[in-house]
């Protein structure tokens, strides 16, 4: 008689969600595999069944963001560079411990722990590919499209980092900021 699957791929997701959630309140030296088992309502075996230990399971759970930040890069792309720029920022308000756990750094300072190179590759080739269309059709510079894809990245990135700290004065429109940035972008990059 076969063995029931106890660990299966929604206590997989939730172990992942919940490491999100605290290390990004706690830190990554202050949280433990008991915690994240017990908040996922699991056992620590199913920590290390699934995962093998807690750099395995941090690592999974940034690769885990930028799997889902590529797929709704994707999913933006037929809506061109705005529609990808507008996806990132609807994306990181959508998961902000995600997000920070991903970008931060903190990891690497603490456990030998950064994402899959191809898995964090593959989340910005929708805006690559956004760029090359651009050039080809004339829309933007004829530049190396990786080093105009990175700065435009990093106006998109600085800004959503910045809404997330929040680093504003009080009732600051940042719909409005980001939209005036990523015109900003274009006329930047325009050909």
């Amino acid at each position: 008689m076969a063995r029931p699957i106890v660990h299966d791929h929604a206590v997989r997701q939730r172990l992942l969600e919940i490491t999100a959630e605290l290390v990004d309140r706690e830190g990554p030296a202050r949280v433990t595999l008991r915690d994240v088992a017990a908040a996922a309502d699991t056992s620590t075996s199913a920590v290390y069944s699934l995962f093998g230990g807690k750099a395995q399971l941090l690592t999974a759970a940034v690769d885990d963001g930028f799997r889902s930040f590529g797929e709704s890069q994707e999913e933006a792309a037929k809506d061109g560079l705005q529609g990808l720029g507008r996806a990132y920022r609807t994306w990181a308000l959508a998961h902000p411990a995600l997000y920070r756990l991903m970008f931060s750094g903190a990891l690497a300072t603490y456990i030998d722990c950064s994402p899959t190179p191809e898995v964090a590759s593959a989340s910005m080739l929708p805006l690559v590919e956004a760029v090359t269309i651009a050039q080809e059709t004339g829309l933007l510079r004829r530049e190396n499209p990786q080093t105009v894809a990175m700065a435009i990245w990093g106006q998109v990135h600085g800004l959503v980092s910045l809404e997330l700290a929040r680093m504003n004065e009080p009732g600051a429109d940042w719909a409005a900021i980001y939209e005036a940035a990523l015109e900003g972008v274009a006329r930047a990059w325009a050909a």
